[in-house]
């Protein structure tokens, strides 16, 4: 079974062009959290620990209920298709952060506005100044 893929390395993915976010913002809390608020847990609580794939497919499965012990099965079937990535989070259309992929696929996340954001929008990473391609997240409106 062919295994598709939603990480980058060594790029950054800014807030979309027609995002209303003047900075970041913390999405809601809610009963059910939502996909916005699962993936900003899992990355403010770990910055450059998980890859894109990790995040898309945790918070799927976290969502859905699926067992620990199913998982492994779960997550090959899940990659089968394609997936949407990190540049269609609400996180980067709604909320002001962006998302930086290492060298090695891990991701963090970033706010519009800090210093390390506007780092990485000219293309280089703020921790050693090396160079990331840049994109924008996907516009929310066609």
């Amino acid at each position: 079974m062919a295994e598709h893929t939603t990480n980058y390395t060594s790029t950054f993915i800014g807030v979309a062009p027609d995002s209303p976010a003047p900075g970041p913002t913390v999405p809601p809390e809610r009963e059910t959290p939502t996909v916005a608020r699962r993936t900003y847990e899992l990355l403010a609580d770990a910055p450059y620990r998980f890859t894109s794939d990790d995040i898309v497919f945790t918070v799927w499965a976290d969502r859905n209920g699926i067992p620990e012990d199913e998982r492994p099965a779960a997550r090959e079937e899940f990659f089968a298709k394609g997936q949407p990535c990190l540049r269609s989070s609400d996180l980067a259309q709604k909320y002001g952060w962006g998302f930086h992929c290492d060298a090695d696929g891990r991701v963090a996340l970033y706010g519009k506005g800090s210093r390390e954001y506007d780092s990485l929008v000219l293309g280089l990473d703020p921790r050693d100044s090396s160079r990331v391609k840049v994109m924008a997240a996907m516009r929310s409106a066609r």
